[in-house]
């Protein structure tokens, strides 16, 4: 399993980490003081990068409650869409989330769910179905079936956080197949958030999922549809059944004693019948109560899994991506400036960023120098000269963001 980018530390841990990390040299108000307005920088340009998504979501929102000034055309919303879909997929990146492949998506299709109910989804509803996940671990479950008399432990994997980002085909679309999205308008966009997702049961994420009976199921329910029926008809009506197959057999020739229907056979029959009725009727409820039960255990599924929804979204990745953006920067720069103070590369940069994670926070991970190195020369933070990286001192750093914050709102005229 492959190392994630995502630093699992909060954001005010990486930043006593780096106090700590600095603290024999410099006063730790002065790193503070950096600390407070690097992030303050960053968080200036998500909240940019917010408005910017939530301006792009807007014409196919569907739980927008504000009224439209302007109708857009069709052309328009299409690259208000296109526009949106890559300010998503940039976002979800700063935010350290992977795409999750074509192949990932048919295995989960293909795999035993866990909480056993099988699924169906219909992909040629959909214009685009994107998914992301971040942090992908191994765990075990025991799974019980025989009324819990046979146990099985099993191992799967885990995403921590799965986004979702679907596109509904248009009303075109789903009148030729005389259907609708339940609960979506078609042509609309959902974006949903989930927590702990079993990657063999990605395909609930689905808004079109459908409950399938499993075979196991189907045949649980067939034999006992099967058994009880033939002892209904066997006591309730096997000798009404005698009486008319000898009725049909002397029609058509196949016995010459005439066969005499009284009223009491006709009780018989009426009332035998309406046993088997009965019998169906109770069958067929039962099938339609168990699958009522499968989709109640997939609806508590998703309400304990579901995060957010649609515009929401934004604000927790943006908020998600934000907290990244900060603790990489925060690293990288404390790293060069306390480790490297002549500079060094990126590559031995990230080796030892690594390597201290594990020794001192027993934590894997792929630590993103590339992205915080790009952003620290962006911001003047750290200088680039023949592959080599150089912090500016601490003094300087405070300066040059400061100055920026004292200029940020200055126009030319």
């Amino acid at each position: 399993m492959s190392k994630e980018r995502f630093i699992p530390f909060r954001k005010t841990d990486i930043v006593q980490m780096c106090e700590n990390l600095v603290s024999a040299s410099i006063p730790q108000s002065t790193f503070a003081d950096f600390s407070r307005l690097l992030i303050s920088r960053i968080h200036y340009h998500y909240h940019d990068q917010l408005e910017s998504l939530k301006n792009n979501y807007a014409p196919f929102d569907p739980n927008r409650d504000t009224r439209i000034l302007t109708q857009i055309s069709a052309t328009e919303k299409q690259r208000y869409q296109e526009q949106f879909a890559q300010e998503f997929a940039q976002l979800l990146d700063s935010a350290n989330f992977e795409k999750i492949t074509h192949q990932d998506l048919q295995d989960a299709l293909k795999e035993e769910s866990l909480f056993k109910v099988r699924l169906a989804v219909s992909f040629d509803d959909f214009t685009q179905a994107v998914f992301y996940r971040r942090g992908e671990s191994v765990k075990k479950e025991v799974l019980t079936s025989w009324f819990g008399l046979r146990k099985k432990e099993i191992e799967f994997t885990n995403y921590d956080r799965v986004a979702v980002y679907i596109t509904f085909k248009d009303e075109a679309y789903f009148s030729t197949k005389r259907k609708v999205p339940l609960g979506y308008t078609p042509g609309a966009t959902i974006v949903k958030l989930f927590q702990n997702v079993p990657k063999a049961d990605l395909e609930m994420l689905f808004p079109n999922s459908e409950v399938r009976m499993r075979p196991i199921d189907k045949v649980i329910i067939g034999a006992s549809a099967a058994i009880g029926g033939v002892v209904v008809l066997v006591t309730k009506l096997g000798a009404s059944i005698l009486l008319i197959a000898s009725l049909f057999a002397f029609w058509f020739g196949l016995r010459q004693d005439q066969v005499e229907i009284t009223q009491q056979h006709l009780i018989t029959f009426g009332i035998g019948m309406g046993v088997f009725g009965s019998f169906v009727f109770r069958e067929w409820t039962k099938f339609k109560n168990r699958k009522i039960q499968f989709m109640k255990t997939l609806a508590d599924n998703l309400y304990f899994k579901n995060l957010d929804n649609n515009a929401g979204v934004f604000h927790t990745l943006v908020d998600t991506a934000e907290e990244e953006d900060c603790k990489e920067s925060l690293l990288a720069y404390t790293f060069l400036l306390t480790q490297f103070p002549t500079g060094t590369d990126a590559e031995t940069l990230d080796k030892t960023i690594e390597a201290w994670f594990a020794q001192h926070h027993a934590c894997s991970l792929d630590f993103d120098v590339s992205d915080a190195l790009d952003k620290l020369v962006a911001m003047d933070l750290v200088t680039h000269l023949d592959a080599r990286y150089q912090a500016v001192s601490l003094g300087e750093a405070i300066s040059r963001l400061d100055d920026y914050w004292d200029n940020i709102y200055q126009t030319s005229h």
